[in-house]
């Protein structure tokens, strides 16, 4: 497996580390955030408000990362700021500082996504990079069942210590910083130095990029416009009456089924086609949100998650491979950046629009408006968006 390089090792074992951190609060921030008053409403917007920050810092430092030619420094900014914004959650519990520390965190992920992403890329070929992307993803995504693992032992032997978890994400958090340290950027030439970019100057990217990626990304927000935060899949089970810690374990069960077919699901894209995988795993998507309309036991839970993991696995790193596939090598971050800088203002209509719904009609009316949505994006990805061919030189 010569593709994977030493520098996606490091990439991936960053990604692993962090998400430990993030992920062992994941599961609990619904459950923290309304013990301090938040209710379902607020919980929503500030989820968007959080993924609103991310969105518009990815496209602006993806394309100032592309004109620069330099990762690392983003890499590292963006990675130091999350490990710094989990003990500020602890601090106080004010609601414009607990928007001010997830803005902190959020606006980290937008400094390194673009870098990152396009790190990736540059260590693959047009060939390898859906199993590159899944590979990543499976070592961030084993990361998201080792934290909430270490959650469930810490609420075990010490429930209700939400605050002290907080405290303790910092130290995985820490270990990412140091391990970004031995990233290397190539040299840069004089003549591939360029002026730094404009605030809002990704946004011209759109007129310039390739028809095939417009019409790829057309889907992906819209899509995104009906994915509303994960926290509203555990609120739901935590509705239905499951405890904490059938919450949690679920919770970690969903992203071991992620983190196990990632990579294989990456591989099979390579070899049979980004398109054919990635529209299969918005299909398990309507299925999952379909399912969440109705109420069941612990077991269906189970399986809808298992199904929801295969989905994640399927979907999210497939379509960072299938983008950099119909776009420039010289553009790659600029391309995801922006993407993802859409996709998370989507994301922020998305989780306060589903919170907006379930508060005015019940949780049974926001997941089947999600099904019914995604349902639409998978009609338009088979009809209007031709597979990817290989990436452009």
């Amino acid at each position: 497996m010569k593709y994977l390089t030493r520098t996606v090792w490091i990439l991936s074992c960053i990604s692993l580390v962090t998400d430990i951190a993030s992920e062992m609060l994941y599961p609990v921030m619904p459950i923290y955030l309304q013990n301090i008053g938040f209710s379902v409403l607020l919980i929503g917007i500030l989820e968007g408000m959080a993924e609103a920050t991310a969105g518009l810092s990815k496209g602006y430092f993806g394309k100032l990362s592309d004109h620069t030619h330099r990762r690392t420094p983003f890499i590292r900014l963006g990675y130091a700021l999350s490990a710094v914004s989990k003990p500020m959650m602890a601090i106080f519990v004010y609601p414009l500082w607990i928007f001010f520390a997830r803005t902190v965190d959020r606006l980290g992920k937008g400094i390194r996504t673009g870098a990152r992403d396009a790190l990736l890329s540059d260590e693959s070929t047009a060939d390898t990079k859906a199993r590159v992307f899944g590979f990543h993803r499976s070592m961030d995504t084993l990361g998201a069942v080792l934290g909430p693992a270490f959650a469930l032992l810490l609420l075990y032997f010490y429930p209700g210590s939400y605050r002290t978890m907080f405290l303790l994400a910092f130290l995985p958090g820490l270990f990412a910083i140091v391990l970004s340290l031995f990233l290397k950027d190539r040299a840069v030439t004089q003549e591939e130095k360029t002026a730094k970019p404009r605030v809002f100057a990704f946004l011209h990217y759109w007129k310039e990029s390739p028809s095939a990626y417009r019409h790829l990304v057309v889907g992906l927000l819209v899509f995104t416009l009906c994915n509303s935060s994960d926290v509203f899949l555990l609120l739901r089970m935590k509705q239905a009456g499951l405890s904490d810690t059938a919450t949690i374990g679920t919770y970690i069960f969903y992203n071991l089924i992620y983190a196990l077919s990632a990579f294989p699901l990456g591989i099979l894209a390579d070899r049979i086609g980004l398109k054919k995988i990635f529209v299969t795993g918005l299909i398990l998507f309507v299925m999952v949100y379909a399912g969440m309309g109705i109420s069941g036991s612990w077991y269906w839970y189970g399986c809808l998650f298992f199904l929801y993991g295969l989905y994640a696995a399927a979907t999210e790193g497939i379509a960072k491979a299938w983008i950099s596939n119909v776009t420039k090598k010289t553009d790659t971050a600029t391309a995801i950046g922006t993407f993802t800088g859409f996709q998370s203002i989507c994301a922020m209509v998305a989780s306060s629009f589903t919170g907006w719904i379930w508060f005015q009609f019940g949780a049974v009316a926001a997941f089947f408006v999600t099904a019914c949505i995604a349902l639409i994006v998978v009609i338009y990805l088979l009809i209007w968006v031709p597979a990817p061919e290989k990436s452009p030189l």
